[in-house]
């Protein structure tokens, strides 16, 4: 059986945008606060982490560290994305 896995991007009923929030260390290694994000539908938030780690390799230095919230709540990386959802991205935050 062959497999073969294509990533359709331009079918808007087959692909999600999302907003993306980027704060403390993760806003310094990008450069931004946010960005748009476009991912197949049934993506997770850890394939959208996966996704703005393949586009800013920087991000890998927090990875195994932040805290995911959707539209506002701490959820996990199981959770699967929505058209026009909200991601934040959240690194440890260190002061005193």
């Amino acid at each position: 059986m062959d497999k073969e896995v294509t990533k359709i991007e331009s079918d808007d009923t087959s692909s999600v945008e999302i907003k993306v929030l980027l704060f403390a260390r993760a806003r310094e290694l990008t450069g931004v606060p946010d960005l748009t994000l476009k991912m197949p539908s049934g993506s997770t938030t850890q394939k959208c982490l996966d996704e703005l780690v393949l586009k800013f390799p920087s991000l890998e230095e927090v990875r195994s560290c932040v805290v995911l919230a959707l539209n506002e709540e701490y959820t996990t990386d199981s959770a699967v994305v929505q058209h026009r959802d909200e991601l934040a991205i959240i690194p440890p935050i260190s002061g005193g």
